[in-house]
């Protein structure tokens, strides 16, 4: 299937998505996490592309996207969140399924909040919702910046922008690890080592502290409207763990949670097994 990388000028700022299939199909939007870029989504959208409308955007930041200094534009979850709903509007669509990993979550999680009805269904890969998946080692450097932001909480921060984080995302987890590309980790790392991005990407995890107050509007968001959804998740992701997929049952009873082996980057290594779930999941709801 054919898979096209285009750009559109949203609020000033250039975006960078990629999309594909039929447009007159359901359409899916896929909204990837830290530190990668619609690049993650490189294998799975010609598998869907057959028959949906598959648009995959880079976050502002991120990616081939623009990337204005921190100290220019004012990165947060919610700013994200308006680029995305205006790049959905500049293209025309209204009524979408989502696909989030990572920071997709938060950001798929707003969109969802601010106008329900446009959701037609969600599938979480390693996209948390719920405390019970924030992995403590992981979110206690996280949390210790959220709290106080001084050089000895930042230098913990600044961690997981290096190289050897960056691979680790990637890597652990995984069972074998010659199934990850090196291409992958040594991008992203590229990407964020842009002279400017370690401050943008520091705003961002400070952002983050956001998202946890508003996981009990997302649990009756969940309750009120029942939106279809499926979790697939790596058992083995570090900083999201299975815990977070299981949660959905609490307010999603008929939720599909299937815990595979793999980790933060499930698609990565685990395409093969996701990709059947993932067509049965919108064949049934889309």
């Amino acid at each position: 299937m054919k898979v096209h990388h285009r750009y559109a000028v949203v609020d000033g700022r250039r975006l960078f998505y990629r999309e594909a299939g039929p447009p007159d199909r359901p359409a899916l939007v896929l909204l990837h996490g830290f530190p990668a870029s619609s690049a993650m989504f490189r294998h799975l959208i010609p598998a869907l592309a057959d028959r949906w409308h598959l648009i995959a955007p880079d976050h502002l930041g991120f990616g081939l996207s623009d990337a204005p200094p921190a100290a220019e534009f004012g990165y947060s979850f919610d700013a994200l969140t308006d680029l995305t709903a205006n790049l959905l509007a500049h293209l025309g669509v209204q009524r979408y399924a989502l696909y989030v990993h990572d920071y997709g979550a938060p950001i798929g999680w707003r969109l969802a909040l601010r106008d329900p009805a446009a959701i037609t269904a969600i599938i979480s890969q390693n996209g948390n919702a719920y405390e019970e998946g924030l992995q403590p080692g992981f979110f206690k450097t996280v949390r210790d910046y959220w709290a106080e932001q001084t050089p000895e909480t930042e230098a913990g921060v600044r961690e997981a922008l290096t190289l050897e984080l960056t691979r680790w995302a990637y890597l652990a987890g995984v069972d074998d690890e010659t199934l990850v590309d090196p291409g992958t980790w040594l991008r992203d790392h590229a990407l964020l080592s842009r002279p400017g991005n370690d401050l943008v990407q520091l705003a961002l995890f400070r952002d983050y502290a956001t998202n946890p107050p508003l996981y009990p509007a997302v649990h009756e968001y969940f309750r009120e409207r029942q939106v279809p959804l499926l979790a697939v998740w790596g058992r083995g992701d570090p900083i999201f763990a299975p815990e977070g997929a299981l949660a959905f049952s609490t307010d999603l009873p008929d939720a599909g949670i299937h815990l595979l082996d793999g980790g933060h980057f499930l698609l990565e290594s685990a395409l093969d097994e996701t990709v059947p779930l993932i067509r049965a999941f919108l064949n049934a709801n889309l």
